[in-house]
């Protein structure tokens, strides 16, 4: 028998939200229901796919909702019906509205990726990264109307990982949320956690990320563009423009001074595409992509592509 709640409702979409009902499956806990986002086009035939926890619900026999919205008296009966003890949500990319809030008897818990009250919104994984953050980690929250301004119940923290990008941290955040999801509802059950309030001064914001905010401006710092490289990695990516082309970058490091008298945004020569930033430092593109291309070491797309030394590339 497990010693999580009885009565769960689970709200998740994306992989990072799978690895915490996975997480509870093995814990010996079945929820009574999953809610999901709608099925959504992808690829290039746009052809309609099941989010990743829709997947697991319906491999695992789980019945799965999928309402366009949580406001309306119908998804707020079908939420009392299910008389959940408790409503998790781990990324499920809606609002619950104050009535939703409401309905469980211990409340809603989100699993957040980061330790708040820093990094509060829908992308809080990158904004780490972004922001140069030397420590990363989850935490677990009672849900209230504001965004992730609830009182936290557990956070567990981590090193950044040297060289991180969203795509390789999200994985390991999402088993480390998973296991302080039991853990929180484990002590919920039991009555032992009492959630702390958020310091609200030391709150930071962290929005969803947009593709427009992706192009690379080399008057600024060199580090701070490698890090944006890598907070855009895999979605929206960064780029830059040259011969009227958008070149996306998916690698980059900061490097060596840059030549006397370069200004930022030129190009400096050498075989790996180098840009002088604002700090003075040149920032190595590695591996970059044109248009319709497929990815390839800066070395060998400028052999085709030639980008001379002294172009300007800034915006």
């Amino acid at each position: 028998m497990s010693d999580l709640p009885e009565r769960i409702v689970f709200m998740g979409t994306p992989g990072f939200a799978r690895v915490s009902l996975e997480a509870l499956l093995s814990s010996g806990a079945t929820p009574a229901a999953v809610f999901t986002q709608p099925d959504k086009p992808a690829g290039r035939g746009r052809t309609l796919q099941a989010p990743p926890v829709k997947l697991l619900a319906l491999e695992s026999g789980i019945a799965v909702h999928q309402p366009a919205t949580l406001k309306g008296p119908e998804v707020g009966s079908l939420l009392s019906g299910l008389v959940p003890d408790v409503i998790v949500v781990v990324a499920y990319g809606k609002i619950l509205p104050k009535a939703v809030l409401q309905v469980p008897r211990l409340g809603c818990v989100n699993v957040h990726a980061s330790l708040l009250p820093r990094h509060r919104g829908a992308a809080p994984i990158a904004h780490a990264i972004w922001s140069g953050d030397e420590t990363t980690g989850v935490c677990t929250m009672r849900m209230e109307e504001g965004l992730d301004t609830g009182p936290v119940y557990q956070a567990r923290s981590m090193p950044m990982p040297v060289g991180a990008t969203t795509g390789s941290l999200t994985p390991i955040l999402a088993s480390l949320g998973a296991e302080l999801l039991v853990s929180t509802l484990r002590e919920l059950q039991a009555g032992r956690t009492q959630p702390i309030p958020q310091d609200e001064a030391l709150a930071t914001l962290a929005p969803r990320l947009k593709p427009e905010e992706g192009r690379l401006d080399f008057a600024r710092d060199s580090h701070y563009l490698e890090r944006q490289v890598r907070a855009f990695d895999p979605w929206p990516g960064t780029h830059f423009l040259a011969k009227g082309e958008r070149i996306r970058v998916l690698s980059a490091t900061a490097g060596p001074s840059a030549p006397a008298g370069v200004h930022p945004g030129e190009v400096v020569a050498g075989p790996v595409l180098g840009v002088a930033c604002g700090d003075g430092k040149v920032l190595l593109l590695s591996q970059i992509q044109r248009e319709g291309r497929r990815a390839m070491p800066s070395a060998e797309v400028l052999r085709g592509f030639p980008i001379p030394a002294g172009t300007s590339l800034n915006p």
